[in-house]
């Protein structure tokens, strides 16, 4: 689910109109088709294609006549024509928005403002869905059923619903031609990438393409997102802050994912509410342990930090997890990069930082093109490197950070750019949209201290064994 969210699966209390089982009889809607279909694809190039032609005019005319791209002028621009165009690339844009030097600084302040909402599916195209998913007979199979849609994404909408053991349900159901959607998307994707990229070469995007496509297909099965929360709350088991909603796999499609509903607050609402450093403190500090206990202990981490994929419980400061479409399996070999890098970086041993960026998949580094790599990464680490309690930004603030990302970028495109291995992608994304919350919350934790209780008994072999037990009993696919 987006961050733009209005509301979220897990709210109770709902005050939409919901049907009874005994007051409406089954229509026997007809079925609808999930092919990705030609004609989908030509409705999706044509709608894109439309809102990018102008601007791909300006990149190309500006690069040829040898002028230089006004970027907020034409980043405003590529917003205001994208901002129509709704579904999977959005969500494919602001995950490539969040990669540092992917995007100018521009161009990743304007598309982050986008919205990811698609428009709602209205009550007689939800029942004809629903009996797609679960049969003509959906409807006994729930005594409550929200007509009204309590949330909407960029792939789908959610119900409020009650089963017949009482129980309070969330039913997230899948738009219809998502998958024409998906793939007409990726294609214009790769081709603004494309021309970007004849404009500025300081980051190749290839691989990180490849990994948006793998991701953003994987997001169209919900029976994989079901396993990916059968796998949190297997990782998350020992974690009594974080708690993840059962699924209900009787209730549950490929294009249907029906859980238990929560409650909590939204973090936003938390902050306007809460006004206690140490309860901000510990909130993040519940973040912290939500999102990186699963990479550190299991290598697997969940990509989308979104305000609108978590609740906070205000009593206990508990973080309640929603949504598991995006999550990441890694190599226990790259997890132990990451964690190389943070002690070649503690220690100025800079064999070991390249030894770390070859494991991950760096090539052709060399010296000048290592230290504007480290340069950004003293950055990022700079929080678990500092044995004190600080705000994630630091003194220096956010201005900074953005005055060195484009010093760096400006320094790998001098140096003929370099091109980010795919796993970065879900990586840099999590840890800028968890800085994010933690800069909301101001929060001032001792980061070194958090970061040294996950990693002080780090072993690549046992992290190997607990993620192969981890995978194979929920069920869940290992990525290379």
């Amino acid at each position: 689910m987006s961050e733009n969210e209005r509301e979220h699966a897990g709210t109770a209390g709902r005050t939409e109109e919901t049907y009874s089982s005994a007051e409406y009889d089954d229509l026997g809607a007809g079925q609808t088709s999930e092919n990705d279909s030609f004609r989908g694809r030509l409705r999706r190039y044509a709608q894109v294609g439309r809102s990018m032609t102008g601007l791909a005019a300006q990149f190309v005319g500006n690069r040829y006549l040898g002028v230089e791209l006004d970027s907020v002028k034409h980043s405003s621009e590529l917003r205001q024509a994208l901002g129509g165009i709704k579904g999977p690339l959005m969500k494919a844009v602001q995950i490539l928005s969040t990669i540092p030097d992917a995007l100018p600084r521009e161009y990743a302040q304007e598309l982050q403002q986008l919205q990811a909402d698609a428009p709602p599916m209205g009550w007689p195209f939800v029942k004809r869905r629903m009996t797609t998913e679960l049969g003509p007979g959906w409807r006994r199979k729930f005594t409550e059923f929200s007509r009204e849609a309590i949330a909407a994404a960029s792939l789908g909408q959610v119900h409020a619903a009650k089963d017949t053991e009482g129980r309070e349900l969330a039913c997230k159901l899948q738009y219809p031609d998502m998958q024409s959607a998906v793939e007409a998307d990726l294609k214009q994707l790769r081709w603004i990438l494309a021309i970007y990229r004849r404009y500025d070469n300081a980051i190749d995007t290839s691989d990180i393409y490849d990994e948006l496509c793998d991701r953003l297909r994987e997001e169209l099965d919900y029976d994989l997102e079901r396993r990916h929360m059968a796998l949190y709350r297997y990782m998350l088991r020992d974690e009594p802050t974080v708690f993840v909603p059962e699924t209900v796999p009787e209730l549950s499609t490929t294009r249907l994912l029906t859980m238990t509903r929560v409650g909590g607050s939204r973090i936003m609402r938390f902050l306007e509410e809460e006004s206690d450093q140490e309860v901000r403190n510990r909130v993040a500090y519940n973040m912290f342990r939500a999102w990186y206990v699963p990479f550190y202990y299991y290598g697997v981490i969940h990509g989308d930090p979104h305000l609108g994929n978590y609740t906070v419980e205000r009593d206990t400061q508990q973080i309640n997890l929603l949504d598991f479409g995006c999550i990441r399996t890694f190599r226990p070999s790259f997890v132990k990069g990451v964690i190389d890098l943070y002690h070649a970086l503690d220690t100025g041993d800079w064999e070991l930082a390249k030894h770390a960026y070859r494991t991950w998949g760096f090539e052709n580094l060399n010296e000048d093109v290592l230290e504007v790599l480290n340069m950004w990464a003293s950055y990022l680490y700079g929080p678990l490197l500092e044995d004190r309690p600080r705000t994630i930004e630091g003194e220096q603030g956010t201005a900074y950070g953005a005055e060195l990302a484009n010093k760096v970028h400006k320094e790998l495109k001098r140096l003929g750019g370099v091109r980010p291995p795919r796993e970065f992608v879900l990586m840099d994304r999590a840890a800028i949209g968890l800085g994010s919350v933690f800069m909301h919350l101001n929060a001032e934790i001792n980061w070194h201290r958090l970061f040294q209780e996950l990693i002080q008994d780090f072993d690549a072999d046992a992290l190997a064994k607990r993620q192969h037990e981890a995978l194979e009993t929920c069920g869940v696919p290992a990525h290379t």
